[in-house]
């Protein structure tokens, strides 16, 4: 379920919600639900004129996965647009393209298989079928040889086979959020605890906010005593 007003109801394709208060709405489909589906995070992962399987790939390693792939090497040109009068390509055509180039595959085969799994929202997120007239491909599958197709099915694996390292990136981001600074080789240890603790605590919510609480970086942390923020501050194991 979700809670929408009759404008963010019309945005998702619910019908029949009227009025602007927020009222809960069972959702009929897993088209919708978490992060990945909200507009917000679609639109601020898209480009100003079209969706991004790029952005959104890199945006699911970085933040849910805790893998963020290397910057891009200097120079990289812009994907190509269609001139007036051409056939435009769909974006799996045109990252295929791109993928052709060897220092380009080595990241887009981590981010580009992640991103299609989106396409099915447009650039603020709305539902669609079809991409440059063409329908929407969704399938995909991760480096590590995991296949999915769609939002659904990558959703499955982020709580199956990925669960593990994807409850280790929100320890991470939880004690982040909790000290308001970045993580240094030092909190390793303590984010390991947190994880573990999590596991044990068959994956509650409520364990994760007690791991954070009770760790030695939380209970011993002074005013003016953080570190540096650090945008990838512990390489996962």
């Amino acid at each position: 379920y979700t809670f929408v007003n009759e404008r963010l109801a019309a945005h998702y394709g619910i019908p029949d919600i009227h009025g602007g208060r927020f009222q809960r709405v069972r959702l009929p489909d897993r088209r919708r639900g978490g992060l990945l589906a909200q507009a917000g995070i679609l639109t601020i992962t898209s480009n100003p004129n079209r969706t991004s399987p790029v952005k959104r790939g890199k945006w699911v390693l970085e933040n849910l996965l805790g893998t963020p792939p290397p910057p891009p090497p200097d120079n990289v040109p812009a994907l190509p647009e269609a001139a007036p009068g051409e056939t435009a390509l769909s974006q799996r055509e045109i990252l295929a393209e791109h993928r052709a180039n060897p220092v380009c595959a080595s990241c887009h085969t981590q981010m580009d298989p992640i991103g299609f799994s989106l396409e099915h929202y447009d650039g603020i997120g709305a539902w669609r079928d079809s991409d440059a007239g063409q329908p929407i491909d969704a399938s995909g599958s991760l480096v590590t040889g995991e296949s999915f197709s769609g939002l659904g099915e990558l959703r499955d694996l982020l709580v199956t086979s990925r669960r593990d390292q994807f409850v280790r990136c929100l320890a991470e981001q939880m004690l982040i959020y909790a000290l308001g600074r970045g993580l240094t080789h030092a909190d390793a240890c303590s984010v390991d605890r947190i994880t573990g603790s999590v596991a044990r605590g068959e994956y509650r919510f409520s364990v994760l906010v007690e791991g954070v609480v009770n760790s030695v970086p939380f209970q011993k942390a002074r005013r003016g005593d953080g570190a540096h923020p650090s945008r990838h501050p512990i390489a996962s194991p």
